[in-house]
């Protein structure tokens, strides 16, 4: 498969203005629209009064990158709890059909909030999941992906040791993790799981 081009697509980032925003940075960087449902979308200098006119939930925030690309951050207001709705925003959001999807949602919201954007996604985009250790269990390993028809690379996010104490991943450690899983996924690599960090006792099985 040939590797997407970059920076002429829109990329969805759910759960990508805490530890992922290292992540969302360097996507728009290379130019990307990135679309970031947040539950604390914030409105940039004059969007108030532009938003009146527009539909509640929806602040664009243009960032040019330094190589020029016109790369910018939509973000939306987010509820994990209500997928149709959030899906429904994002799609306002979307300059056109995603070209690609990273995801890191609570257990709780992951199955309907990725089959609910699943629509808003090109045929065949790539995506990454990204699981912590919570989502790993000992005898099945990790779930599998949401959305079968599009290839999907997973992420698991483990601690580090060092000195015989642990702490847990830096945004900066995990944010590079999933972007090396980004870059595989638009290179069209094969599905896989890539481990950053150690993640307890059990192995991650494939």
């Amino acid at each position: 498969m040939m590797e997407r081009a970059v920076g002429i697509g829109s990329a969805l980032v759910l759960g990508g203005t805490g530890m992922l925003k290292g992540c969302s940075d360097e996507l728009v960087e290379q130019g990307w629209q990135v679309v970031l449902p947040s539950r604390r979308a914030r409105l940039a200098p004059g969007q108030a009064v532009r938003e009146a006119v527009r539909r509640r939930g929806h602040v664009p925030t243009p960032r040019a990158s330094a190589g020029g690309t016109g790369g910018s951050v939509v973000e939306v207001a987010a509820d994990w709890s209500r997928p149709q709705e959030l899906a429904g925003l994002v799609g306002d959001a979307l300059l056109r059909p995603a070209g690609l999807l990273v995801a890191w949602v609570h257990d709780s919201y992951r199955v309907p909030v990725l089959e609910a954007v699943a629509p808003l996604l090109e045929a065949g985009a790539p995506v990454v999941e990204v699981h912590d250790i919570s989502a790993v269990s000992p005898t099945g390993g990790l779930p599998e992906p949401v959305l079968p028809g599009h290839p999907t690379q997973q992420v698991v996010l483990g601690f580090v040791r060092r000195d015989g104490r642990t702490r847990w991943l830096s945004h900066e450690q995990t944010a590079s993790g999933v972007m090396e899983a980004v870059r595989r996924a638009l290179a069209g690599d094969p599905p896989s799981v890539r481990q950053v960090g150690e993640v307890d006792t059990w192995e991650v099985r494939y």
